[in-house]
């Protein structure tokens, strides 16, 4: 029996995370739940899994859970704000924990279950791209078990030797080779971007996702932050790691051997499939997914990336090889940059200019412990914010078709 805390349970990893819990009662015991807004989910949840606690942002909130939960004869703790998050990601009684909230305020959370010596399940790729070097350093220091969540971390995990120990050389391995759908405008005219509304930008052909990640999918920043990510998992330099353009989905990540093999991971892109890995290591269990159907596939496509429609991926390597605070200044501009979007703020085609403007502008430091990471995620706000004041107050014009 393992006894989890869903840091992110509202969100749509959380929410299939509880639904593979839903399938195997019997090993998966749910000891507590976290939301930042969503009070009615939370409710829902708390009355179906009965935590021992449950947590979101704001007293108020808190307050009117706690009554709800109350009148349903529930035993449910709620508390809230930050210093909760971290109670909850480091209990005694828990020994997993799913850290699926989004964004940098993800970090210290998912660093306190890392510090207790925890199984982490990461879903919260920031941690690794901000806080790369202090965090897998964390990991060593106090023994915590860290699994991907990200599908195309996830595949590369299951495609690596079981005796993998952070070397790829010593594994055979040549390089790791990301997939990406290429998100919805991948075949649109580069003119017709400056148009694209927040719903066109948010409507994945594959993959049902959260509307920031969704966006990062479209601009392929959310590829960048993943070679970020899979450089600190496993140990690998910029240039061992590639990315490839592959629509379907299917093969979620591939890794190259010396001796020419590629060994890959495929399925129906369902976020349930690597969730139920990392929940069952080293086990398999049933995840609720269909298995793939290869018959059917008529093809698989397969392209390099175009830097020119894809700016941000070059943004994000290039902060990578700058190492220091500069892959948290790339992460900070980019969450300003797709919040003001979402808000018809910023055009789409704009949003690589600003993150631009901000690495320019934010000195790079190098990074003893999280807290330099809080201080360059501000600098590279406040420069982010100060950009947006001049260039924002985009009225976007007409939308027009921008399918391929």
């Amino acid at each position: 029996m393992r006894h989890l805390a869903i840091l992110g349970s509202t969100g749509s990893v959380g929410v299939n995370t509880l639904d593979v819990v839903a399938r195997h009662r019997d090993r998966f015991r749910v000891v507590a739940l976290t939301a930042h807004r969503q009070l009615d989910l939370l409710f829902r949840q708390c009355v179906e899994f009965a935590p021992r606690y449950a947590v979101i942002g704001g007293a108020q909130d808190a307050e009117q859970l706690q009554s709800r939960l109350r009148a349903q004869g529930s035993a449910t703790t709620v508390l809230h704000g930050e210093a909760a998050l971290q109670q909850v990601a480091a209990l005694p009684e828990v020994d997993t924990v799913m850290a699926a909230i989004v964004g940098i305020a993800g970090l210290r959370a998912s660093f306190a279950a890392v510090q207790a010596g925890k199984r982490v399940l990461l879903a919260n790729k920031e941690a690794l791209v901000t806080a790369g070097p202090v965090f897998m350093q964390a990991v060593r220091s106090h023994g915590a078990t860290l699994l991907p969540i990200d599908s195309e971390h996830n595949a590369v995990f299951q495609a690596l030797p079981r005796s993998f120990a952070g070397d790829l050389a010593a594994s055979g391995v040549r390089r790791i080779v990301l997939t990406a759908s290429g998100g919805p405008f991948r075949g649109v005219p580069l003119e017709r971007l400056r148009n694209v509304t927040p719903d066109q930008a948010c409507a994945h052909p594959n993959w049902v996702m959260g509307r920031k990640i969704s966006v990062d999918s479209a601009t392929m920043m959310n590829k960048g932050l993943e070679v970020i990510e899979a450089s600190w998992l496993f140990n690998a330099n910029e240039a061992q790691i590639k990315v490839v353009i592959h629509p379907e989905s299917v093969i979620h990540s591939l890794v190259e051997y010396v001796d020419g093999s590629l060994i890959a991971q495929l399925g129906n892109p369902d976020m349930r499939t690597p969730i139920a890995f990392a929940l069952g290591f080293p086990e398999r269990i049933d995840a609720g997914v269909d298995g793939l159907d290869l018959a059917a596939l008529s093809q698989l496509n397969f392209s390099a990336p175009d830097t020119a429609r894809f700016p941000c991926l070059d943004l994000a390597r290039g902060a990578l090889r700058a190492g220091g605070s500069a892959p948290a200044v790339l992460n900070a501009a980019n969450e300003v940059a797709v919040a003001a979007f979402l808000a018809s703020q910023l055009r789409f085609d704009r949003i690589p200019e600003l993150i631009e403007h901000t690495l320019a502008g934010v000195a790079v430091v190098p990074l003893g412990g999280i807290e330099d990471v809080f201080a360059a995620d501000a600098s590279a706000r406040a420069c982010a914010q100060e950009w947006l004041a001049r260039n924002a107050a985009v009225v976007l014009e007409q939308p027009v078709r921008v399918s391929a």
